[in-house]
């Protein structure tokens, strides 16, 4: 299998090739493939160092630490995951970690008074965050992504090879439960994300991210009341020279 047949998504065989080969491969084979092999010094991971970040950390620091780990810092996290941030990459050794942050002209003449998330939340993720990805992602032939099916409904059918353009995402814990997380976290006794203990089992900037009771879906604290379940950097071919 080359990076060649990874970009025939538009054929449904091809997908289904992919998804057949690829269905009982463990993560960690599939993300090793996937860096040595088929992306070989143009694969990123993407990483919020949100809730369960942790895994797919731990599993490229097994692999390569140099793997770039991109993180758009959105100027609104909350201090907890900055410093979970900081904590891990020292932890698992990372050494390519890139920061990519909203362009501060955009920032000023739009959202001044950092206020935008209340106004138009998605206007706020745009400038946020889907236009620094973009820009970060650029030079980027595949991104790692750490979505899960059991998120939600559309992240169920997620395949773990999707079409981005001419990008490829890899969604290797697709089909992993929260069980599986946990699991997999306290074998290799990694650290969790402070705010999980506190009632956030999914984290993203302060303004927009509230507890979450229990048996509500753990994505339910992520604008909470609004009509938006993604931030958007998923929602869009993400092209750093695009009008997103």
């Amino acid at each position: 299998m080359s990076a060649h047949d990874i970009k025939l998504f538009g054929d449904a065989v091809a997908a289904s090739r992919l998804e057949t080969r690829f269905g009982l491969v463990s993560a960690e084979s599939l993300l090793r493939f996937a860096i040595r092999d088929l992306y070989p010094g143009r694969i990123a991971l993407v990483s919020s160092f949100g809730a369960d970040s942790v895994v797919l950390l731990h599993m490229i620091s097994e692999i390569d630490k140099a793997t770039p780990v991109v993180f758009v810092d959105s100027g609104q996290h909350f201090p907890e995951t900055l410093a979970y941030r900081d904590a891990l990459v020292e932890r698992l050794g990372l050494t390519n970690i890139v920061n990519t942050t909203p362009d501060a002209a955009t920032l000023a003449r739009e959202d001044p008074e950092n206020f935008l998330f209340a106004s138009d939340p998605d206007r706020c993720c745009d400038i946020r965050k889907v236009v620094p990805l973009a820009e970060a992602l650029d030079s980027y032939d595949a991104w790692i992504t750490g979505r899960k099916g059991f998120q939600t409904a559309d992240r169920a059918r997620l395949p773990l090879f999707e079409a981005e353009g001419e990008r490829v995402k890899v969604n290797p814990l697709v089909g992993w439960s929260a069980g599986d997380l946990l699991a997999y976290i306290k074998q290799h006794d990694l650290p969790p994300h402070p705010l999980v203990a506190k009632g956030f089992p999914s984290i993203g900037c302060l303004p927009c991210t509230s507890r979450v009771s229990p048996g509500e879906d753990p994505r339910s604290g992520r604008w909470r009341g609004k009509a938006k379940q993604e931030c958007g950097i998923h929602g869009v071919t993400l092209d750093a020279g695009g009008n997103i």
